[in-house]
């Protein structure tokens, strides 16, 4: 397999190793720390990770500054941050 393709598959793979600034899309409904909900499907960005990946601080762009603490297996990484 090229490492193009492993790229790829990682890429939209849920769970996938994920690192601060990437960008992901949530595969469930989540809960904010403000206690808002969060829809499957929205966008945001990696601010923390925690267990060496178990779970993901993200931030959202809406609600404005919504912050929440996500499992890996409840994202996908849809952009990488430049190294």
């Amino acid at each position: 397999m090229s490492i193009e393709v492993s790229y790829t598959l990682r890429k939209t793979e849920p769970g996938a190793l994920l690192r601060e600034l990437d960008d992901v899309r949530v595969l469930t409904d989540v809960t904010s720390d403000d206690g808002d909900t969060i829809t499957a499907g929205t966008e945001g960005t990696v601010v923390a990770v925690w267990n060496g990946g178990e779970a993901y601080d993200i931030e959202f762009p809406e609600p404005l500054g919504a912050l929440a603490t996500v499992r890996a297996a409840d994202l996908a990484r849809v952009g990488r941050s430049v190294p």
